[in-house]
């Protein structure tokens, strides 16, 4: 690809901030702008939005925080295409076309087949989707095509061989999955770079478990760099791949943008000695973690009992983190209840199955909640 971001953090429009907490459409606008220009004024240009990301507003926060106040031609914005939002060949132009209108962009500098696994790629077959991506790249409306993807890399090899005019893929990659059994970050990332297509990495903190890793892993780190912050292992572990072209973050505040930023400016790869910290790391956290959660919401999106999943999963695993032997109780057994008063419970799933089948980490959504319901509602 001739065209490629200056500098391989990109700004991840998917975990914005909110002015109410409990509503992810309620974006925080002013800070965002904040933020964008921060990240501008650093010399970063990669935006990422999405369809349905923050309650299906960010693509409009993207319009009114970035594209109304810069240069067009001064950025980089990617948005999506997802499989659960058309169902015939008119309904792809009216995504694509509210989402031109949505972000006012004119064009799109890379637009994406999005999240494509195993349950999807039949549909994107079936509407043409490849080859009407090209069709938007022709018309000038697209610079670049490629597709995220979550699934193994079996698939991935099957899709590149079938498409070798997508150009990137965009993948889960981090060193808590790296080795994963379920997520195989590394067998996918090495069949992206065998077909020789450049990795966008999304995940690379895993929605927040990177950011705040046990205090065993966390004194590893802080031993061996005492300045440096737990997130930039993580961010840092990702750019370091060569064959990876930009590593996307979904910032949440000013804080966390301003953290990203300071060592991705001037960005050092990890040495070997790093490296081996990250990997022992991940062996202390999935040791302890109970939910591998990101915290993507897709999930609840569609969930007719209003469940707050991932705040649930989030809440859950801190508290078997603890030991509830010597507790008893903590706080979360409060933040369930004001959750609860406000969004379905646990218990209150139907088992209907939708969740599970948007889950980009594939989990076993309806087990969880049954373990959920029997921590906090017993």
């Amino acid at each position: 690809m001739e065209f490629k971001p200056e500098k391989k953090l990109g700004f991840g429009l998917m975990r914005l901030p909110r002015n109410d907490k409990n509503n992810a459409a309620d974006v925080d606008v002013e800070q965002v702008k904040k933020m964008v220009d921060l990240f501008m004024e650093r010399g970063f240009t990669y935006f990422d939005t999405a369809w349905m990301y923050n309650g299906f507003a960010s693509e409009r926060v993207a319009k009114e925080a970035l594209v109304d106040r810069y240069p067009r031609e001064s950025f980089t914005l990617a948005t999506k295409l997802h499989a659960g939002f058309f169902n015939s060949l008119e309904d792809r132009d009216k995504v694509f076309n509210e989402q031109l209108n949505k972000t006012g962009a004119g064009y799109f500098d890379y637009y994406l087949l999005h999240g494509i696994e195993e349950s999807m790629i039949g549909k994107y077959e079936q509407f043409d989707c490849f080859s009407w991506l090209l069709e938007k790249k022709e018309a000038g409306l697209v610079k670049h095509v490629g597709f995220s993807f979550h699934d193994t890399p079996e698939l991935l090899e099957e899709i590149l061989t079938k498409h070798p005019e997508m150009e990137f893929v965009q993948l889960q990659l981090n060193y808590l999955d790296w080795e994963s059994q379920w997520i195989r970050s590394r067998a996918c990332y090495e069949v992206a770079k065998k077909h020789g297509k450049p990795v966008i990495v999304m995940e690379p903190v895993k929605g927040g478990t990177l950011a705040n890793v046990p205090a065993e892993a966390e004194k590893l780190m802080k031993d061996y760099a005492p300045q440096a912050s737990i997130p930039s292992w993580a961010i840092r572990f990702a750019a370091s791949l060569d064959n990876v072209m930009v590593v996307l973050s979904g910032m949440s505040n000013l804080e966390q943008l301003n953290d990203n930023t300071s060592y991705m400016q001037d960005f050092v790869p990890l040495n070997e000695e790093e490296k081996k910290i990250c990997f022992k790391a991940a062996e202390i956290i999935n040791n302890q973690i109970a939910i591998p959660c990101t915290g993507c919401s897709y999930c609840t999106e569609g969930c007719p009992m209003h469940i707050a999943i991932p705040q649930y999963f989030s809440i859950y695993n801190e508290d078997m983190r603890e030991k509830l032997d010597e507790k008893g109780w903590t706080i979360n057994f409060t933040n369930y209840e004001i959750l609860s008063s406000k969004f379905g419970k646990a218990s209150d799933c139907i088992q209907c199955g939708q969740c599970e089948g948007v889950c980009p980490q594939h989990l076993t959504i309806i087990d969880f909640l049954k373990d959920v319901a029997a921590h906090y509602e017993h």
